[in-house]
């Protein structure tokens, strides 16, 4: 059975990832698009560099071809955002990408934009899986690839330029000229590497890339940069002396940085000093948009602003909705994705990481010297995260515990309120906090908890770990 989760849909290759599964999404979303009268405006799909990805991709251009709907391939790897910035431009009712993001390489999914290029949300995607029940006729009748191509219902495009020149458009490419910065790419095998690189050299950096080629592996490694992942960039940018290190994952939504010291940058850390460089040295003004699982440093920071950060569920749905209901600044995650306002209503990591490189040549300061400041400014804090595998019956058990008998267990804190929002949500009345919550992606419950001390944090993970009898999963 297809169900979306917070990323779209996601499944084992071979196993729920199959070209029946594929084909039956597409009619679905066909007949949703019927439905809507929405079908002659056409659909643009894209795909990344896992395996099957350009596969699905036609798989399903054929089954719009054979409902009459046209469908525009983008005919090479591309980053999902290029995507969800073509459906937004040219004002198509829907868009899918063909990825499973940063899971790992048994994994592949498809991701469902909507108008103005956004996730599709819970109703919608829904509303697409009532539609997937109804299709039964399988296997499901399709039409032959270079047909559809010669009937002119199926469209190969390429619009990485117009997609690289808004973001050269939207940064300071002359301040970034100026500054002559050295800058260490990890594209972890995914697709970035052509659109990021070009963003850079085009702004005179001195580019230095390693993990580019294309791997449907990944080099072994998960394709989501952390400080585990993170090693050989780490190691690049100290003995090259780099000014920046920046990862993206496998479908370039998401960043990971290095800053000059080689120190790994954690998403919240991203996400803080973009918020601060926007208000304090671009003058920009608006509140913040986070998630339940992303630092409470941004609502120090928005208060210090006399701005308003906003908390909503994990899903860059939620994000994306309130940035526009609040006309936010910035919005993210402390997975790492986020966007910027007037920019695509998704996350992006090519536009942060060349932001990130604005950032350097506008304010002339190191990573580290930023990083610095805003910790001087508004003090130090510390996150725990940790993820836990379970089978179906462990996840019923911690699923009564936590979230219908709404147990807990004896913390050493004072509580101030709990949220049960997205999963289970513990306010400390000294600033801190702990959540748990099912990933919507994998089959994990992941912990994520935040204090004023790392002791503090790790001994809290320890208390909910104990309390729902859990062992961690090794980074």
């Amino acid at each position: 059975m297809i169900k979306f989760g917070t990323g779209g849909w996601r499944a084992v290759i071979g196993d729920e990832f199959t070209k029946e599964n594929i084909q039956t999404l597409a009619k679905a979303l066909a007949d949703k698009m019927k439905a809507e009268e929405v079908a002659d405006k056409g659909i643009v799909i894209g795909y990344d560099r896992r395996f099957l990805s350009k596969e699905a991709m036609q798989w399903s251009g054929q089954v719009f071809a054979k409902e009459g709907i046209k469908a525009y391939l983008i005919n090479k790897s591309a980053p999902t955002p290029l995507v969800m910035f073509y459906v937004m431009k040219y004002e198509f009712p829907y868009g899918m990408m063909v990825t499973a993001s940063h899971n790992p390489a048994i994994y592949n999914g498809i991701k469902v934009f909507t108008k103005g290029g956004r996730d599709a949300d819970e109703k919608q995607t829904a509303e697409i899986e009532d539609y997937i029940r109804e299709v039964t006729d399988l296997p499901l009748a399709e039409m032959d690839y270079d047909e559809a191509v010669e009937k002119g219902l199926i469209e190969e495009i390429y619009p990485l330029n117009e997609y690289l020149d808004n973001i050269i458009a939207a940064v300071d490419i002359d301040k970034i000229k100026d500054a002559h910065l050295k800058v260490a790419l990890d594209p972890m095998y995914g697709v970035s590497e052509t659109s990021l690189k070009t963003i850079l050299l085009t702004a005179r950096c001195d580019v230095e890339t390693i993990h580019e080629r294309h791997d449907t592996l990944f080099g072994g490694k998960l394709p989501a940069p952390s400080a585990a992942t993170l090693r050989a960039l780490q190691t690049h940018v100290i003995e090259h002396k780099c000014d920046i290190g920046i990862a993206t994952d496998g479908d370039a939504d998401r960043i990971g940085v290095i800053d000059d010291t080689g120190r790994f940058l954690h998403p919240n850390d991203i996400l803080v000093l973009l918020y601060y460089y926007l208000v304090k040295y671009k003058g920009w003004k608006g509140p913040v948009v986070r998630n339940i699982c992303t630092t409470h440093r941004l609502d120090r920071m928005a208060e210090e602003f006399g701005q308003q950060c906003y908390e909503v569920p994990v899903g860059f749905k939620h994000i994306s909705a309130k940035m526009y209901a609040t006309d936010a600044v910035i919005g993210g995650e402390s997975s790492g994705g986020l966007t910027v306002r007037g920019h695509i209503k998704g996350k992006d990591g090519i536009y942060a990481a060349a932001l990130l490189v604005e950032m350097l040549a506008v304010t002339g300061k190191k990573m580290s010297e930023i990083a610095a400041e805003i910790e001087d400014k508004f003090g130090r804090i510390f996150m725990e995260e940790r993820d836990y595998k379970f089978n179906q019956e462990k996840k019923e058990h911690i699923k009564k515990i936590l979230l219908e008998d709404k147990k807990m267990p004896a913390l050493p804190f004072e509580v101030e309120k709990v949220s049960y929002l997205d999963g289970c949500k513990v306010y400390f009345k000294n600033g801190g906090w702990v959540t748990a919550r099912f990933s919507g992606t994998e089959p994990l419950l992941r912990i994520f908890c935040e204090m004023q001390s790392e002791e503090d944090a790790v001994e809290v993970c320890g208390i909910y770990e104990e309390f729902l009898g859990l062992t961690a999963e090794k980074k």
